[in-house]
C-alpha cells in the first residue's frame, strides 16, 4: 500500500511538472493559446484570401495572444482598411495591429 501512495505521488508530480510547462506567460503561450493563435492566424489568412481586391501574399499575418499583427504591402490606403475590418471580424481577434503599406508610398 505504501509503495502504491510513492507511485500515485510521482505520478502526481509529474503531472503538475508537465502541465506547468504549458502555461503561459507575458512573452510566451500556452499550449491551448498557441492553437488559438494558429487557428485566429489562417482564419484571417482565409478572410483576406477570400477578397479579390486584396493579394494575400502580400500581407503577412501574425498572432499573438489574440492579437493580430498585420504587414505587407498593399495597393491602396483602401486595401489597408479593408484587411483591418476583415481581421476584426474574424472570432477570437482581440486587437489589430497595422504595420502595412501602401506600395510607393514607403
Amino acid at each position: 500500500m505504501r509503495k502504491f501512495s510513492l507511485v500515485a505521488h510521482v505520478i502526481l508530480a509529474i503531472a503538475i511538472a508537465i502541465s506547468g510547462g504549458c502555461a503561459s506567460t507575458k512573452t510566451s503561450e500556452g499550449t491551448g493559446e498557441y492553437f488559438d493563435d494558429s487557428w485566429i492566424t489562417t482564419k484571417v489568412k482565409a478572410a483576406i484570401f477570400n477578397e479579390p481586391t486584396l493579394k494575400s501574399a502580400e500581407v503577412n499575418v501574425e498572432t499573438f495572444k489574440g492579437e493580430v499583427q498585420l504587414s505587407g504591402f498593399v495597393s491602396s490606403d483602401e486595401d489597408i482598411r479593408k484587411a483591418v475590418a476583415l481581421t476584426k471580424g474574424v472570432k477570437g481577434v482581440k486587437s489589430v495591429k497595422n504595420d502595412m503599406r501602401v506600395r510607393g508610398r514607403e
